[in-house]
């Protein structure tokens, strides 16, 4: 039998995000694609039992679950600082930066180790990780480049980006993700709807007003007179430090009822959320991938994102591009990019039905199971 050992550490980490429901929705699908004679190990750090049952629980089908000896932050400073914290030679395949980068042989460490780089925001948008996460990030990196077999990227974009960082050689392998399996409209749909008050037409986004999400700029678009008074609901936390959404608003001069700020939405409430807008923007200026892109186009919605490269990628053509702000005194023309979009969207009732027909169409494009698929090819390439 050949195992494929999966660190699934993300699964036990206190903190929600996009690693974390990738590395689920990926292990889950190897689980299910293994080839004959194969089959799927995770490994997590050192949790309690209660932690390592829920593992199994949302595993179904794993042949079993590692625990290593170190607790997650203790062993994220054991790999970076290249100690042999592990399980037997063999396949390895880490969602994330954290696994054992270091000289292996097949004998005191796995024979073939694939690391997964879902960005580069360590080297052109620090800030939006905070020193120590940046610092960790280019550390393993470095390892990566100088002992991981393969590194998984989820776009050309950057794979390119990461290119001009560090030379990964033939290594680069991008396999993108797609929607959760669990974003789909429940059968409570209305009474959902009721209970986060959506109203009959709005525009729908993610993210937070943490600067590189562009939900400010946003949020001052739809202050403007040719945004037509449309609302803007946005799915994420209020507030980050000093800035809140709600803030933006005021400061815009924006009635309380024009920008509503929903929290973190469960997937059956970001599935009706989605399912009813009337068209979603994406503002981003930097992304590895936009999932979010990839869920509004799930539901068929006309969408609007910048040019950042990896969401034009995701997009391909889909969706109505904006230029980024060149600089940060171009704010005000983002803004107003943003409003002439919306503006223009709103007005043609053609071109929404046709981004509609583009975006159910271009989703079909993601899918899980096609992930794992090309994972698993992946490592028998190696």
């Amino acid at each position: 039998m050949t195992t494929l050992r999966v660190i699934v550490d993300e699964l036990v980490s206190d903190q929600p995000g996009g690693a974390r429901r990738y590395t689920e929705e990926l292990t889950r699908q190897l689980i299910a694609t293994a080839p004959r004679g194969c089959d799927v190990e995770a490994i997590v750090s050192n949790v309690s039992d209660e932690l390592l049952q829920s593992v199994r629980d949302r595993l179904p089908g794993v042949a079993t679950v590692t625990r290593l000896p170190l607790a997650r932050r203790e062993l994220a400073l054991a790999w970076q600082s290249g100690l042999a914290v592990g399980g037997p030679p063999g396949m390895l395949h880490a969602p994330t930066l954290l696994a054992p980068l270091r000289r292996h042989n097949g004998l005191e460490m796995p024979q073939q180790v694939a690391v997964t780089i879902h960005d580069t925001l360590a080297w052109t948008h620090p800030e939006a990780l905070g020193p120590p996460s940046t610092l960790w990030t280019k550390a393993m990196a470095k390892r990566a480049r100088k002992h991981a077999d393969a590194v998984v990227v989820p776009t050309h974009a950057v794979a390119n980006r990461l290119g001009e960082a560090l030379d990964f050689g033939d290594r680069i392998r991008v396999i993108g993700g797609a929607p959760a399996t669990s974003l789909r409209l429940p059968p409570d749909a209305d009474e959902r709807a009721e209970r986060l008050g959506l109203p009959e037409r709005y525009a729908f986004t993610l993210g937070t007003v943490e600067p590189r999400k562009g939900i400010a700029p946003l949020i001052r678009a739809i202050a403007r007179p040719e945004a037509e008074a449309i609302p803007l609901l946005i799915a994420g936390p209020d507030r980050i430090g000093e800035r809140s959404a709600t803030g933006v608003a005021a400061a815009a001069g924006l009635p309380e009822d024009r920008v509503r700020a929903l929290g973190r939405l469960e997937d059956p409430d970001l599935a009706v959320a989605l399912d009813r807008a009337t068209l979603f923007v994406y503002p981003s200026l930097a992304e590895g991938f936009g999932l979010p892109i990839v869920e509004a186009f799930k539901f068929g919605l006309p969408v609007i994102h910048s040019d950042d490269p990896a969401l034009v990628e995701v997009a391909a053509g889909a969706g109505l591009v904006v230029e980024r702000p060149a600089t940060a005194a171009d704010e005000d023309g983002y803004a107003e990019r943003l409003a002439a979009a919306i503006a223009r969207l709103l007005a043609d009732d053609e071109l929404r039905a046709r981004l509609g027909v583009l975006a159910s169409d271009r989703a079909r494009a993601f899918s899980w199971r096609d992930s794992a698929e090309r994972v698993w090819q992946l490592h028998a390439d190696l």
